[in-house]
C-alpha cells in the first residue's frame, strides 16, 4: 500500500502537469495566431499602400528606382491570383485618372465656345448701328451717307443703301428716327432732335416782318 500511494500521487501530478501544458500551448497557439493574421493584415494593407502610390506617381509623370525594386519585391511575394487583380486594379485607376485628367480640357473647350457664341452674340445689329450713327450725329443724313460710313466702319458686314433705307423707315415707322424731305432727297435725324432739325425755323420770321 506504501509503494502504490506515491506512484499514484507522481502520476496525479504528470497528469495535472500534461494538462497545465496543452492549456498552455493552446493559448500560445491562439496569441501567435492572432498575431500572425494581426501582421497579415497589416502587410496587406502596406501593399495596397504602395501601390497606390505607385499609381500616383506614374500619373504625376515621375518614376524612382526604389519603388520600382519595390514592386518587383511585392510581385514576388504576392501569389499569381493576386497579381492579376492588382494589376487590373492599377489598369482600372489609370483609366479613371485619364478620364479625370481629360475632364478639364472639355469643360475648356466648352467656355472657349460658349464665349465665342457670346461675342458673336453680342456683335451689334444694323439697326442699333443706324441707331447710334443718328444719335452721334445732330445734322439729318442720307441713307447713302449713312450706308457709306458704316460700311467703311464696319467693312466684314457687307452694308448696302437699300438694306439701310428699309431699316430707316422701319425706325421712323416706330418712332425711333425722324424723316425730313429737301426737294426729292429724303433726310433721317434721331428721334430725340427734334430741336436740332427745326433749328433753322426761328431765322425766317425776321425777314417775314420786315416785309
Amino acid at each position: 500500500m506504501s509503494e502504490t500511494t506515491p506512484t499514484t500521487e507522481l502520476t496525479s501530478q504528470y497528469i495535472a502537469q500534461v494538462a497545465s501544458d496543452l492549456e498552455r500551448n493552446a493559448k500560445d497557439q491562439e496569441r501567435l495566431g492572432a498575431e500572425i493574421a494581426a501582421l497579415q493584415e497589416q502587410l496587406l494593407a502596406l501593399q495596397h499602400d504602395h501601390t497606390v502610390l505607385v499609381n500616383i506617381q506614374k500619373a504625376l509623370g515621375t518614376t524612382a528606382a526604389p519603388a520600382k525594386s519595390a514592386v518587383a519585391s511585392e510581385d514576388a511575394a504576392v501569389p499569381a491570383p493576386r497579381q492579376e487583380k492588382v494589376a487590373k486594379s492599377e489598369a482600372g485607376k489609370q483609366v479613371r485618372a485619364k478620364k479625370a485628367g481629360a475632364a478639364p480640357v472639355s469643360k475648356a473647350a466648352k467656355r472657349s465656345a460658349a464665349k465665342a457664341a457670346t461675342a458673336k452674340s453680342t456683335k451689334p445689329t444694323l439697326v442699333e448701328l443706324i441707331r447710334g450713327h443718328l444719335t452721334g450725329h445732330s445734322e439729318p443724313r442720307s441713307a447713302a451717307e449713312i450706308a457709306t460710313t458704316l460700311s467703311e466702319a464696319h467693312p466684314d458686314r457687307g452694308i448696302k443703301a437699300t438694306v439701310v433705307r428699309t431699316t430707316l423707315e422701319g425706325l421712323v415707322a416706330k418712332s425711333q428716327a425722324q424723316r425730313t424731305k429737301q426737294g426729292s432727297s429724303v433726310f433721317y435725324t434721331a428721334a430725340d432732335a427734334p430741336a436740332q432739325a427745326e433749328a433753322p425755323a426761328p431765322e425766317a420770321q425776321p425777314a417775314q416782318a420786315s416785309r
